[in-house]
């Protein structure tokens, strides 16, 4: 069986960041991944998936990611079902991230303005996320 996601695309707003009763960092945030063609009235669509980061990934996330950040997420399609309140069942599909690479240099503080100064290149990235660095080449 494989089930394996590779998305690069734009968060629509800022990650929002919970923690389990344990204690466990999660971040979630929505990717838009523009569609490869062009609708009848010439102008492209995207898709907005929903992207959930767990532990280290999450934090992560939530301290550096912000609204507009261009992004590679490589994880998995999880799916799952809820009950609202008055009875009816929801389902979910959600693409639980493994990896988050920056594409785009981004700001030195979370919720900067774009103008912002850039991140250190030298900074250390906490494991399962990589900067793409300008002579790079994508793995996809």
């Amino acid at each position: 069986m494989l089930n394996k996601v590779i998305l690069i695309g734009r968060l629509t707003r800022d990650p929002e960041q919970r923690f389990t009763a344990n204690g466990v960092c999660v971040t979630t945030f929505t990717l838009a991944v523009d569609r490869n063609f062009t609708n009848q009235q010439g102008e492209r669509e995207a898709d907005f998936i929903p992207i959930v980061t767990w532990r280290n990934v999450a934090e992560t996330c939530a301290k550096y990611l912000s609204k507009g950040r261009l992004v590679a997420v490589s994880g998995r399609i999880q799916t799952g079902s809820y009950e609202t309140p008055d009875g009816q069942r929801r389902y979910t599909t959600d693409v639980v991230a493994d990896e988050v690479r920056f594409l785009d240099r981004g700001t030195s503080s979370p919720n900067a303005s774009p103008g912002g100064s850039s991140f250190n290149r030298n900074e250390g990235i906490p494991e399962g996320f990589s900067r793409l660095e300008d002579d790079d080449e994508l793995p996809f």
